[in-house]
Formats: structure tokens, sequence, C-alpha cells
């Protein structure tokens, strides 16, 4: 029997008011529950943040390097217990073992970026026109904030939204995805062993409609940081936004990869199964569209699909493996619901297409890696995010077609070009519409050092990481003083 499993708030794991609980279900063997969760409702949410209004006080009068001490310190629990949080996120996100543990090296990577922002919690000294006023500004946290943790990176984002947020000085109420919850409990005790104090980090488990609008519409949460869905992150702006609170959300993207005749096609290809296959393309920086000049573009149509071909599925600890089974029977029918709509529009299935039920892998939702040629601007592949294994091909003429077409999209999160043309490559970067963008390296290449954050539907707000990543966190105070 699998164990269960309980809130965290004010320091102690406490049973939802609800006693009502939810299973977390290996998506490579749904015979395998994981653990049951609270299935928390509203009054969980705000015994939540009493909690963490109550923490506030001393967690931001705490010196801001001794609060920066925790991350140090949380560098090494991940460090020890890394062959362990991969194990989970394998079995619960179904990713390879591989990469489940590229997720945890990536987080400690973030952690050591981090550590370091305590004591770059600067202000600004200002000139004033009064020889005889000294001005500068200092910066604060806000108070309580909310934190939505998406299921694709459960450890790496969970962690990366809550550190910023700390380190600046707010407390938090943190609700991760239902379906990847057990890895959730163990950011929580990572935070607790690293030695975070009873409050100033909770976590309430259960359904996003009912905690995350909880924690989006209530007047004490200062700022809301969620990682999703676009729909879902429009909707939980406006409700932050209209009260005056602050929103930061990082959401969909239907990234495109530009490749010009004179790219190295089977390097290229090789990038475009990093970014747009592995992790089943649960990735929101994944390629999903790739647009190619026509002179080219039997060339690698023919090489992706053989690459496609020679990617190993199965359940994530087998050897080689490549893909694990997608999240849940709803992404699995997701996947199934847009192949049947490109091939009713008119695009041609190269590779993949389908459920994949041999070898035991009927009790799991495993699928091919797709491609699809002859993608056209108005067909649904082409507009609307999948979130799995599917690349759509799209021939076009010119460059300067391309470039227009990779703009005509309402996201604007990542994008990449493959040429050797540096003119071309330089107009790329100055005119492409996304937030992030490549030249000869996969869409969804990034490094925590750098800030990250989309245009158009894409993102909310500030942006998150590298030299931003405390910008969201923080207000500035301007300070005036006459000795």
């Amino acid at each position: 029997m699998a164990d269960t499993y309980y809130n965290y708030i004010n320091g102690e794991w406490v049973p939802s008011k609800t006693n009502e609980t939810y299973a977390s279900i290996n998506p490579a063997n749904t015979d395998n529950i994981l653990g049951f969760f609270q299935q928390s409702n509203e009054d969980d949410v705000e015994l939540a943040i009493q909690a963490a209004e109550s923490a506030f006080d001393d967690w931001s009068h705490t010196a801001a390097p001794t609060r920066g001490d925790v991350i140090f310190k949380l560098i090494e629990l991940l460090e020890a217990k890394q062959e362990e949080l991969a194990t989970i996120i394998t079995k619960e996100v179904g990713k390879s073992f591989r990469e489940a543990n590229g997720e945890v090296r990536k987080t400690i990577e973030a952690m050591k970026q981090f550590s370091g922002e305590a004591t770059r919690l600067t202000g600004e000294t200002i000139p004033s026109h009064d020889s005889d006023v000294f001005g500068y500004t200092i910066r604060e946290p806000l108070g309580v904030v909310g934190v939505i943790a998406p299921y694709n990176f459960p450890l790496g984002i969970g962690i990366w939204k809550i550190a910023p947020a700390i380190i600046a000085g707010n407390t938090v109420v943190f609700k991760p995805a239902s379906n990847t919850s057990l890895i959730s409990i163990k950011i929580i005790e990572l935070f607790e062993a690293a030695g975070v104090p009873a409050g100033v980090i909770n976590m309430v488990t259960g359904p996003g409609g009912v905690i995350g609008n909880a924690i989006g519409n209530h007047p004490k949460i200062k700022a809301v940081s969620f990682t999703g869905s676009t729909d879902v992150g429009l909707a939980l702006g406006k409700a932050v936004t209209t009260r005056g609170a602050k929103m930061q959300a990082e959401m969909g993207g239907k990234n495109p990869s530009i490749i010009l005749e004179d790219a190295n096609i089977d390097e290229t290809v090789e990038n475009l199964v990093i970014s747009g296959f592995l992790d089943n393309g649960q990735r929101c920086t994944g390629t999903s569209r790739v647009i190619v000049l026509k002179s080219i573009a039997k060339e690698l149509t023919e090489k992706l699909v053989e690459r496609a071909k020679k990617l190993v599925i199965g359940e994530g600890f087998g050897e080689n493996v490549d893909n694990g089974p997608v999240i849940d029977e709803g992404q699995l029918n997701t996947y199934l619901h847009y192949v049947n709509s490109a091939i009713q529009e008119g695009a041609t299935l190269e590779y993949g297409g389908k459920r994949l039920t041999e070898n035991g892998m009927d009790k799991g939702y495993f699928v091919l890696p797709t491609v699809f040629s002859g993608v056209t601007r108005d067909m649904t592949i082409y507009r609307e995010e999948i979130f799995g294994p599917v690349i759509g091909i799209t021939e076009v003429d010119t460059y300067e077609e391309a470039i227009e077409l990779a703009n005509d999209n309402e996201f604007g999160l990542s994008s990449t070009i493959y040429t050797n043309d540096l003119n071309k490559a330089f107009h790329f970067v100055r005119e492409i519409e996304s937030g992030v963008t490549h030249v000869n390296i996969p869409s969804n290449y990034f490094e925590n050092q750098y800030p990250f954050g989309g245009k158009k539907a894409s993102s909310i707000g500030p942006r998150e990481q590298g030299s931003t990543a405390l910008d969201f966190w923080t207000d500035y105070k301007t300070v005036y003083i006459k000795p």
C-alpha cells in the first residue's frame, strides 16, 4: 500500500481539512501508485497564508547573507541525494533516468547561481539637486507570495522559483502540480533540512482550479509566480493583477527552428531530436515548428525520420532509453488529438503518430516521436502547442519567408536558426519575436545565469533566473536624507 503524504504548513506535516486524497501514478505503469496526497481546499490555503504571514517579519529581518546560507546548504543536499531525486522524477514524470539526472544537475547549477544573489540585493546612490540631500534606493521583500509549479521539470522549476523568493525575504505558499506531488514533498524536505524556519515555505497540494484560484485571489498574496499553460496563466494573471498584486508567468511556446541551405544537416538533425523529441517534447522551449528551405527539405525530413526511428522508447530505467511515457492519459489524448487533426487537415505523416502498447507498454502512456511534412500556416498543428514529441515541417523558398512565418504565431518563447551565414544569423536575432533565441543550438538550451522568459502570449512579468532573478520578488524604496 502506498504511503499517504500531507500538506506542509508552519513547519509541520498536516492533513487537509477535506479529509480527501488523490493518487500520484507512475505513467509507465498505471498499476503503480506512488503515493496519496491531500486534496486540499481554500481553508488549507488560508492556513498556509496565515503561517507565511506570521513568519514574514522574522524572515524579512534576517540578514540577507544569512538567508542565502540556506541555498549553500541546499546545494550540498541536492548533490548528496541526486540519485534518489532522479529516481523519483523518472517514476513520477516518466522521463528517462538520464534526463531526470540532467534535471537534478540543472537544479544544482541554478542554486550555485542563486546562492550569491543574497549579497547582490543592491540599490543605488544617486546625486541630488540639493547638495545637502543624500538619496539612495533599497530593495525590500513583498510579503507572502505564491509559487505554482508545473509537472515537466517539477524539481527544477519548483526550487528555482522558491529560492529567489525566500532569498529576497518573502515567505511562500507553494502549490505543485498534482501529478508530481511526490517530488514536491522532497523539495520541502530539502528546504527544511537546509534550515528554512517554520512558516517561511508552506506547501498545499490539490486541484489547480481550487488551490490556484485561492492563491491568485487572496488579498494577502502579494505576488504569484506561475509556470504552465497560457490559458490558465492569462486567467490567473488577470485575477492577480486586478487586485494590484504582481504576476510572473512562463507559459506556452510554439518554438520555430529555421534551417538554411548552408546549415550542417547532420548536426541540425541531432539538435532537433534534443529539442523536439527528448522528454517527449514536454518542454515549453522545445522545437515544434521546423521551417526549412525547399532545396534541403527532402534531405532534412529523411534524416530526421531516420533518427527518430532510432530513439529507444520504454520504461525510464531501461538501458539506453531515450523517452519514457508522456505524463498522463490527458497528455496522451492531447497527442493523439493533434496527430489526427494534422492528418485530417492535409499534413503528411512521415513517422510516428501512435501509442505504443507492445512489450508491456500497454500499462503506460508511451508514444512514438512524430514527424509531419507539408505543414502550412493555417493548420492547427502549426498554431497550437501540443506539448508532445511532434515536429511539423514547413517548406519555404526564401529566408525572408522563413522569418515572416516564424513570427506568425501568438507565442514568442524560444527560437533557433541553423546557418553559417553571419549576416542572416544576426538579422534573425534582431527580428525574431522571442524572449530566448539561439544560433546553431537547440531551442531548449539554457543556462541559469542568463535571464529567461518570452514575448507575446508566452510570458507575463519580469524574467526569471540570471541577473534579473530578484526583480520580481522585491520592491524598491527610495530614501532622501537631509542631516
